[in-house]
């Protein structure tokens, strides 16, 4: 995976009705592998005739074709996927028989399809990747370094003071954490210890 990748904002559902089959599928943001399999989970429909899945989550993913022929709806979902450059996304597609048969390549279209017009509605965010460190500094940097966090796309979390050093906990996007290295050491001459957290 390369460049910038995008996740959505909430959960999104659309319905089709292909050669009397309804189709409906659900997508939602998932963190984790487990997020992913908590979503699938909670909306699959153990009365429809399928339930379709696939997610990726950084560079792990998974898809499942539930009972359809191999390589036939789980793979065309995760295809969807990829094609519009999510991550840390969850999508399934349930599917209620009609009685006509679609064959190998009208389900992969139809499952694929389906996805993807969901994903392509779906609101979407950029994937920030965060980190987290602690500082201890100077408790007198502390204005100035308040007013220069949002640069970084940072925020306190957590913070303690000793005498006159505050240590706080730093949220910030991964991208920054060079430059916000750098701001600390300058706000506190040096004095400042930083270390990233697990």
């Amino acid at each position: 995976m390369s460049g910038v990748r995008y996740t959505l904002t909430g959960p999104h559902r659309y319905a089709q009705e292909i050669r009397k089959s309804q189709f409906l599928a659900q997508a939602a943001p998932a963190d984790s592998p487990q997020a992913a399999a908590d979503f699938i989970a909670r909306v699959a429909d153990p009365a429809a005739t399928h339930n379709c899945w696939a997610w990726r989550v950084g560079d792990r993913y998974r898809f499942h074709d539930d009972g359809e022929p191999a390589g036939t709806a789980g793979r065309p979902i995760f295809a969807a996927i990829d094609a519009q450059g999510l991550d840390r996304v969850a999508v399934v597609v349930t599917r209620r028989f009609g009685g006509i048969k679609l064959g190998a390549g009208g389900l992969a279209r139809a499952y694929g399809g389906c996805a993807a017009e969901c994903l392509r509605q779906a609101p979407k965010r950029a994937c920030i990747e965060c980190t987290r460190i602690e500082a201890s500094l100077p408790a007198a940097a502390l204005p100035l370094l308040r007013a220069r966090l949002p640069r970084y796309a940072a925020s306190v979390v957590a913070e303690s003071f000793a005498a006159s050093t505050a240590t706080l906990t730093i949220e910030l996007a991964a991208e920054h954490l060079d430059a916000l290295r750098v701001l600390l050491t300058d706000l506190s001459r040096g004095r400042a210890t930083i270390r990233r957290l697990p």
